[in-house]
């Protein structure tokens, strides 16, 4: 594996160490860790990370499945189909983005940064699939399943070890109950529109304490939009 020249760019030198591969083409990972913010306000052409993105969502797919496959034999269709859709979710992938410290390393336009995308689940999760693609493009199959599974590893198995549901409300459970402070209870507060077409308003609490609103259109969607938006308000500020 060729080497990446450290004295061009410190910390693309760094990102290498972080993600523990070194990039044949360095245009490659300049471009996953490019929004399209900062494309946008660059001078000249650049690439943005939007198209590796779209690649690297389907190489995640891939790893995590056959990972799935091979290390729960006896586990039904339904639930790996479930348990995938649990690690592949943005909340998941921008945890692990942020813990590797991901958004030191992106690259945005001045509005962006000032608005926290350092720090945005959705920014986060992108470059993540964007650096799959980016090792997959560079190195082959095989490195890139093999990033996916060291980085999604530990996700997988947690999960794996819940009752079944791998949705946001089951993520937050355990997340507060890690914690100790897992009190939560939902509400639905509004039901609006015709009875054809109704959409509904979640809250939940825990301790008493507000933590996340959501809409749906039934009252189970809402509950889990509630507890989504809880997830990400967590994850920001523990960054």
């Amino acid at each position: 594996m060729t080497r990446l020249d450290r004295s061009e760019d410190p910390l693309l030198g760094e990102l290498s160490k972080v993600l523990a591969y070194d990039f044949k083409d360095k245009d490659l990972i300049k471009t996953a860790i490019t929004h399209t913010s900062f494309a946008n306000e660059a001078r000249g052409r650049v690439d943005h990370n939007e198209r590796l993105e779209f690649l690297g969502d389907s190489v995640l797919s891939l790893s995590v499945s056959e990972f799935i496959y091979k290390t729960y034999p006896k586990l039904p269709e339904g639930s790996m189909t479930k348990l995938r859709a649990g690690v592949v979710s943005e909340f998941t992938l921008a945890k692990i983005a942020k813990s590797m410290g991901l958004g030191k390393y992106l690259r945005l336009g001045k509005g962006e940064q000032i608005n926290g995308g350092r720090h945005r689940d959705s920014i986060l999760a992108d470059a993540f699939e964007a650096i799959i693609a980016a090792i997959y493009l560079d190195g082959g199959l095989e490195p890139a399943k093999e990033f996916v599974i060291r980085q999604l590893a530990d996700s997988i198995k947690s999960l794996s070890k819940s009752d079944g549901s791998w949705d946001s409300k089951t993520l937050l459970q355990e997340l507060l109950q890690v914690s100790n402070k897992a009190d939560i209870r939902y509400e639905i507060i509004a039901e609006d529109g015709p009875d054809h077409n109704k959409s509904f308003t979640a809250q939940i609490s825990n301790n008493g304490k507000i933590i996340g609103t959501g809409q749906g259109k039934s009252k189970k969607e809402a509950e889990q939009m509630a507890a989504y938006n809880a997830l990400k308000k967590i994850n920001e500020e523990e960054f």
